[in-house]
């Protein structure tokens, strides 16, 4: 199906943070064809023109989340991020079902869609019942299945062995890909870390884990080492291949230098590292280095939201406060860091800017607000998105060409009933 999408203007997603004006973006078979500005652009010949008033964004992507984790939205608030997790999540997660996941999961893809996030990266239980639920509401994701050892799971190398047999069984449409989820280095046996990255080089597949999220993580490991986390995963060959390492907090000069030169990527994820006190990343010298570096919500139980356009504000705030300059993070670089940045974080260059080629993940924009107000240059349009955009803006999203957000409503699934099982769930798992 051929498509052509004319906007007040289109934000490719790039760093320079290109604004086309007066927009036409074209669409074939799910795959942009071509974006310029009206006067430019081919005869049309026989698509489908849908006239937008607002603004096209690329789909956003959301580089490290737990979205099902909107069943635990808002419990353990005060604590930090060790309590929080043995305290409040990890005893209600021990009495998951694969059916709690899939609803809590399509309830959030939904959310996401809505708030314009068409691809995310998921770690969590149930990988089958992540993917069935995107599947649902029409969104991508990558799913990093988790190894982790918890009570009532597998052993750890039967673990390792069920994900990486799963990963080949994903579809080739670009919907759905698998990779391996090791939680974290403090909580998984090193040598399984090792065994994971190997595994994971060997079929080209993500592998991604939390690194440095808090100051006292490594603690346990260097007294034991003699390393950072960084060095100590250098150490044992668990860097190389696609490495995506959430958090990433607490990196100094010489950690920084190893992600350079392993080509390491990062998830940021400013809003669940300031709810839980963890720090503030060291953004802008990662940039400055060349590491790559994508954008996250993290979980709906550690962020609460699902709003990437609130992540990317305060990712540009909290940059600016941390080198005490207001060009630390640009508003070009802050769309950039939820879009095509965290398209190439995660490996995805088919995903993440209005580019020839790449899959069509559309976000319209309702600008006909007064936060969008004025436009004196292109500028403009990119400061208005980041610093007063929120997601509620989003009036109409498609994934592949094929429309899954309709006049802000899911064209797919049915959200106020998710709304009602969420609640009903998350009442029992937390009853014991």
């Amino acid at each position: 199906m051929r498509q052509r999408f004319t906007a007040r203007a289109a934000v490719v997603g790039d760093r320079a943070g290109t604004v086309v004006a007066d927009a036409v973006v074209d669409v074939d078979d799910g795959r942009i064809t071509w974006i310029g500005p009206a006067g430019e652009a081919p005869d049309a010949g026989n698509a489908e023109v849908v006239a937008l008033p607002g603004v096209l964004t690329p789909g956003l992507v959301n580089a490290h989340s737990h979205a099902a984790m909107v069943l635990f939205r808002g419990q353990g608030e005060g604590l930090p991020l060790d309590r929080w997790l043995q305290e409040v999540m990890w005893p209600r997660e021990a009495r998951l079902t694969p059916e709690d996941v899939e609803v809590a999961m399509t309830a959030a893809s939904a959310e996401m869609l809505g708030n314009g996030i068409t691809t995310s990266v998921e770690m969590y239980f149930h990988p089958e019942r992540i993917a069935a639920a995107v599947g649902a509401t029409g969104a991508r994701a990558v799913i990093a299945t988790p190894l982790l050892p918890l009570p009532g799971m597998p052993p750890m190398e039967e673990q390792l062995r069920a994900a990486v047999a799963l990963a080949a069984t994903a579809p080739d449409d670009g919907t759905v890909e698998y990779g391996l989820g090791p939680h974290a280095a403090y909580t998984v046996p090193l040598p399984l870390l090792a065994d994971a990255a190997r595994a994971a080089r060997e079929h080209g597949l993500l592998l991604h884990l939390h690194v440095a999220e808090t100051a006292t993580e490594g603690d346990e490991l260097f007294a034991a080492h003699g390393l950072s986390v960084p060095a100590l995963l250098a150490s044992y060959d668990v860097l190389g291949g696609r490495v995506l390492a959430a958090h990433c907090v607490h990196l100094d000069d010489a950690d920084q230098e190893l992600w350079q030169e392993y080509d390491v990527a990062v998830s940021h994820c400013p809003a669940s590292n300031a709810k839980l006190a963890s720090g503030v990343a060291p953004v802008r010298p990662m940039l400055d280095r060349g590491i790559r570096v994508g954008l996250g919500t993290d979980g709906p139980a550690s962020n609460d939201s699902l709003d990437l356009f609130a992540d990317l504000r305060l990712a540009a705030g909290m940059a600016r406060l941390r080198e005490r300059s207001a060009t630390a993070l640009t508003a070009a670089e802050a769309i950039w860091l939820a879009t095509g940045a965290s398209a190439d974080a995660i490996g995805r260059p088919d995903l993440g800017q209005l580019e020839a080629g790449r899959r069509a993940d559309l976000v319209h924009v309702d600008t006909r607000d007064l936060v969008f107000e004025p436009v004196g240059d292109l500028g403009d349009v990119l400061a208005h998105l980041v610093w007063s955009g929120a997601g509620r803006h989003v009036r109409d999203v498609w994934v592949g060409g094929r429309q899954v957000v309709r006049d802000g409503a899911s064209v797919h699934v049915d959200v106020e009933a998710l709304r009602i099982d969420v609640a009903e769930r998350a009442a029992r798992l937390a009853a014991g």
